[in-house]
């Protein structure tokens, strides 16, 4: 049981960060789309900080297979990967539009 409401924090810290990480990136394509260059590039950095912390518990689960301990895979962890995948290509693509909203001011 212990094993399990492990799994679910992990799972439940994966979304939060991830979905927190997300918003940021969309915000930062929001506050270039506004002008504000400088701004976006700041809160993407943030987001990137925020995204490390989702990746970091999902590198320990990877740790924790190749080290042989099984890890038990549900419909919450796979959720939780499915937000720290979205949040990531989130963030590269924050980053394209970005560079071309600056492009585009010049």
């Amino acid at each position: 049981m212990a094993e399990e409401e492990s799994m679910e924090l992990i799972s439940f810290g994966i979304v939060a960060s991830a979905g927190q990480a997300r918003s940021m990136a969309m915000d930062a394509i929001a506050k270039a789309r506004e002008g504000d260059i400088a701004g976006a590039r700041a809160l993407l950095e943030e987001s990137r900080k925020v995204g490390i912390e989702a990746h970091d518990e999902q590198t320990k689960l990877l740790s924790r297979e190749a080290n042989g301990e099984h890890v038990p895979v549900d419909v919450l962890l796979v959720h939780s990967q499915d937000h720290l995948m979205t949040s990531m290509l989130c963030q590269d693509l924050a980053e394209e539009m970005i560079n071309l909203y600056e492009r585009t001011a010049r």
